[in-house]
């Protein structure tokens, strides 16, 4: 299915399989944006059975197209170059069904932060916790995103740091398409690798490989947080860590040793943060979960870097993005 305007800039492209009741906020958002450039928006949905489809067409909206695949063809990098294929804009946003556009002007932030520079080959931009989330689930996203504000525009310019510095590679290639722009034209050249994980990630990496510049907006903001249960907080460190030793042979957690220097040093970072904000008392609750949820975290990452010796049923209790997959739900 191909767009038949032609002239827009940008398309909003967004992977839907039953997302309830936030797409009924984040999609109206999508449409408000205030741009001064045409865009259109592409929902594709794979099989949802709560009504998605249904949503979506009752919209009258000419920029809105939806899409619909079956559950088995699903793929996070499969199906977001299936949707950047059946556009036509000069961009490509990618965002997941519960990623909401903080402002009327985020779109606008992603478009004009690429136009600065052509080559700039894709922008992520910043993610806000939900209102309603934990204290901690906010300060943690605050503290990720605050790290790239200083460096707005990244490419490898010092080689011999590239080859040698593990954290400065895993700096340029962070990447997300909860909330992404890519340039059409580097896409055609670099598409998004077919994998289960990382796929945003691997695509950076591949960039930047390539000369590639890397841009992060902070103005493009959207809310997107999850308040993860202790079992599900294991099951996603586990399908990072591994994901991050299959694809770019990062060990997170090589030792017991650094599990448990891990673990004690994000609870004391959490300790630190609830009391200096006068929440040490007021908010037991944090306190009491903060261990458990780092314990987890940190146990996740150690099974993560040995997941190559981990017996493949037991991979499919502790994955988190396996259990996923298999019922093709696309939030991450």
């Amino acid at each position: 299915m191909k767009f038949q305007i032609t002239t827009v800039k940008a398309s909003v492209i967004i992977p839907t399989k039953n997302p309830r009741t936030i797409f009924s906020k984040v999609l109206p958002r999508v449409l408000e944006q205030r741009t001064d450039f045409p865009f259109d928006v592409l929902v594709i949905d794979s099989g949802s059975t709560d009504g998605t489809q249904e949503y979506v067409r009752s919209i009258a909206d000419r920029r809105l197209r939806l899409m619909e695949i079956p559950s088995s063809e699903f793929g996070h990098g499969k199906t977001r170059n299936l949707g950047i294929a059946s556009t036509q804009g000069e961009f490509a946003v990618l965002i997941t069904q519960d990623a909401m556009p903080a402002t009327d002007d985020w779109l606008a932030s992603l478009v004009h932060t690429v136009e600065k520079d052509t080559r700039i080959a894709g922008v992520f931009g910043r993610h806000i916790a939900y209102p309603d989330a934990r204290m901690l689930t906010k300060n943690e996203l605050e503290m990720h995103f605050s790290g790239f504000t200083p460096y707005p525009v990244v490419w490898k310019e010092d080689l011999v740091r590239y080859a040698e510095d593990v954290g400065y590679r895993q700096f340029l290639h962070f990447f997300s398409d909860n909330n992404a722009l890519v340039r059409r034209s580097v896409w055609r050249e670099i598409p998004y690798p077919d994998v289960d994980f990382a796929e945003d990630q691997i695509w950076a990496q591949k960039i930047i490989e390539a000369g590639w510049k890397k841009a992060y907006s902070h103005e493009a903001a959207v809310f997107h947080s999850h308040d993860f249960k202790l079992f599900e907080r294991l099951q996603r460190s586990f399908d990072e860590s591994y994901a991050f030793l299959r694809l770019f042979k990062y060990e997170l957690s090589p030792s017991i040793k650094s599990m448990l220097r891990g673990w004690m040093s994000m609870s004391i970072r959490d300790l630190n943060y609830l009391v200096s904000n006068g929440q040490g008392i007021a908010n037991l609750s944090e306190i009491f979960h903060s261990p458990l949820d780092n314990f987890m975290r940190s146990t996740g990452h150690y099974l993560g870097t040995h997941g190559d010796n981990i017996p493949d049923w037991f991979k499919q209790i502790i994955s988190r993005d396996r259990r996923m997959h298999a019922g093709q739900v696309v939030s991450k």
